[in-house]
């Protein structure tokens, strides 16, 4: 049933190829607390974030 669900709610625009389901005892989250120490180094990779990048005037909607 959970799998039908998922399906059904996240592949409606063909977008997905796989789903995955698991147990809601099964999902853990990060502390907020730890917050500093689990994300912090991403602040020195910008080059992951999207606005780094120049595009062209022909690409629109990105």
């Amino acid at each position: 049933m959970a799998l039908r669900h998922a399906r059904d709610t996240y592949t409606r625009r063909m977008e997905g190829v796989s789903v995955w389901v698991v147990k809601s005892s099964d999902i853990t989250a990060s502390d907020p607390v730890n917050a500093g120490q689990m994300f912090e180094p991403a602040t020195t990779k910008i080059y992951r974030h999207p606005t780094f990048y120049n595009l062209p005037e022909q690409v629109k909607h990105m």
